[in-house]
């Protein structure tokens, strides 16, 4: 293998490494501009991310203290009807209703007394809303009602 060396052998190299370094020089430039645009798209797409983000979370806060104002307005309406006149009395006895209730389910033997004391005030209660109980004691005196339960007291047990 002997190879010469001539002036065209050398030209033909040094014409293949020119057209070789403008082809990569070509192809790299090809490359850079497609990595230029897809830096762009992203940078793009990112700004239009933030933006949108940036949106949602302005909202979001605006929802917030929106939320946060109501919330106050309605502890404040809350605080301002538990100070309404007969609010602590009903607050007090819908604890003792629970309570009851509550005693009841543990304290067998407690119930039937307790009903048949609450069928009792129930009953005292709807006479004096009645005014049948006032006016007989206004009439005859707290010694007649007293007869008279008594009375009405017997008529039960001896019916029974």
């Amino acid at each position: 293998m002997n190879f010469e060396f001539t002036a065209e052998t050398i030209l033909l190299i040094i014409v293949g490494i020119v057209f070789g370094a403008i082809a990569s020089y070509l192809k790299s430039l090809l490359t850079i501009r497609k990595h230029k645009k897809e830096l762009n798209d992203y940078k793009e797409h990112l700004d239009r991310q933030m933006k949108i983000t940036s949106t949602g979370s302005a909202n979001l806060v605006t929802e917030l203290e929106k939320v946060k104002k109501e919330n106050e307005n309605l502890r404040i309406s809350v605080q301002t009807l538990n100070q309404k006149p007969g609010r602590a009395e009903l607050r007090l006895l819908n604890i003792y209703d629970a309570a009851l209730r509550k005693m009841m389910s543990q304290a067998p033997g407690f119930s039937t007394a307790w009903e048949n004391s609450l069928q009792e005030a129930e009953r005292e209660y709807e006479a004096n809303e009645t005014g049948l109980k006032s006016i007989v004691s206004k009439v005859f005196g707290s010694s007649s009602t007293n007869v008279a339960n008594e009375k009405s007291n017997i008529q039960q047990i001896e019916h029974k």
